[in-house]
């Protein structure tokens, strides 16, 4: 089996008789850090609940920028304008609602929160994907007025019917994507496109203070013992380091730290340059993009961006609620049996952070290795990022999932929403995870139910 850290070691060589003994640690998933006041539908809004005085500020002007919505240049709203020319959306909330997680939308919805990265086949600059020479690495549908939006995205669902082991039926919907009406010229038939849902926001700080060396430690990309599981680190580069590093965040591990990260959503979603990314994207033929006026340079001020990542890295993970409940405890040891942890390292401890010591030596239950897994043909989108390919995506955390609910109003999993519930979640894993799935299948329905009342509960 391939090696968990010590902290994730004890559930690893645990029965099923054993596993019920909970570590009551994990009630806490964020350590000191997590939020035991605040659930409900604002259970993802709440700051750590250890953060230090002189940070609240930050948090709450971080939390305004985050939500305010962007306008176009020039305006007297200096500090938020420069809103596109091409955009995802006018606010970072307008994805992550409440700091949540999105959903595909609904037939006659706007496309918030669900975008489509692009890139054609070849390697782009630093090692990362090609982006289209129009087009860029991301399709935007909305634009200012006079500028042309690239184009509208079409969503066709399929039903693909199965049955578990004991006969009972589920089916699982798989979307097509179409990009209609584009505006700058044809698409090449060789495009790759990529559907992405917003995740929500919980715990990011804590991931980013896990030690790289840690995280390596867990790899074994060559399987070598030969478990069929061979989690991969993905190399990504860094804007700042101008080097290639650890990815950590994304569907795909494909940013280096939140920085880059809230960054890269600034432009690519918002329009909104940063110190990170000082320059517009508008490519060559858009002229209309590039004529735009700008609301300076950057267009959101170093002052406010550090804010703002501040406050992206330090939303507290929600405390497990029935915690110790009978099928809970019985859920928990099916996901060991099943070997869902093999892949969702239930534990870490984190390192010392350099500039929030709130999130240090914490022990932490996010039930993810940070790896890349190839997860088979049924989830492939089939476009490369970095070090990851086609069929590879990096292990989610599963903190949070039973509040998504609450906090959002639906239950749509997986890197595209595609998922209308954990178990649909489950029954669209292959490659590394197919003989976990085929566990699940096979299971009686009180097991099954007891696993989705463990997962409900993190």
């Amino acid at each position: 089996m391939r090696r968990l850290l010590p902290t994730a070691l004890a559930f690893a060589a645990c029965t099923a008789d054993e596993t019920a003994l909970i570590d009551a640690s994990s009630r806490l998933p964020g350590g000191a850090t997590t939020n035991t006041l605040l659930l409900g539908s604002n259970a993802f809004a709440s700051p750590i609940e250890n953060l230090l005085p002189e940070h609240e500020g930050d948090f709450f002007s971080g939390n305004s920028f985050f939500n305010a919505a962007w306008v176009s240049a020039p305006a007297s709203t200096t500090a938020r304008d420069g809103l596109g020319p091409l955009f995802n959306a006018r606010s970072c909330s307008a994805c992550h609602f409440k700091d949540g997680r999105a959903q595909p939308p609904a037939n006659g919805e706007d496309h918030l929160g669900l975008l489509l990265r692009l890139s054609i086949p070849g390697t782009g600059p630093e090692g990362g994907p090609l982006g289209h020479a129009t087009y860029g690495g991301q399709l935007q549908p909305f634009a200012l007025p006079d500028v042309p939006a690239e184009g509208a995205i079409t969503i066709t669902n399929a039903e693909i019917p199965g049955t578990y082991s004991d006969g009972t039926p589920y089916t699982l919907l798989s979307p097509t994507y179409t990009i209609g009406d584009p505006a700058y010229g044809p698409l090449p038939d060789d495009l790759l496109v990529s559907p992405r849902v917003a995740p929500q926001m919980i715990g990011l700080g804590l991931l980013e203070a896990i030690d790289d060396s840690a995280i390596r430690a867990t790899a074994d990309p060559d399987d070598a013992d030969n478990d069929g599981i061979s989690g991969r680190v993905n190399e990504v580069w860094d804007q700042q380091a101008q080097a290639l590093r650890l990815g950590r965040f994304g569907w795909k591990a494909d940013q280096p730290s939140i920085r880059q990260q809230v960054a890269g959503a600034f432009l690519g979603d918002m329009g909104i340059t940063s110190p990170v990314f000082p320059e517009e994207a508008c490519s060559e033929p858009q002229t209309e993009c590039r004529a735009s006026a700008t609301g300076g340079a950057p267009e959101i001020e170093p002052d406010a961006f550090d804010k703002t990542v501040l406050y992206s890295s330090v939303l507290a993970v929600p405390v497990r609620r029935r915690f110790g409940a009978a099928d809970v405890v019985a859920g928990e040891a099916h996901f060991h049996d099943l070997g869902c942890a093999t892949c969702h390292t239930p534990s870490w401890t984190t390192d010392v952070h350099p500039s929030l010591p709130e999130l240090s030596n914490q022990r932490i239950w996010p039930y993810t290795d940070q790896l890349l897994h190839d997860m088979g043909d049924g989830l492939a989108d089939g476009r490369p990022v970095f070090a990851a390919d086609g069929r590879e995506w990096k292990t989610p955390p599963l903190w949070g999932l039973g509040l998504v609910d609450d906090v959002n109003g639906h239950t749509r999993f997986l890197h595209d929403g595609r998922a209308r519930s954990l178990a649909e979640a489950i029954l669209w894993h292959g490659g590394e995870a197919e003989a976990a799935k085929q566990a699940f299948r096979a299971a009686p329905a009180a097991d099954r139910d007891a696993l989705i009342a463990f997962l409900e509960s993190l």
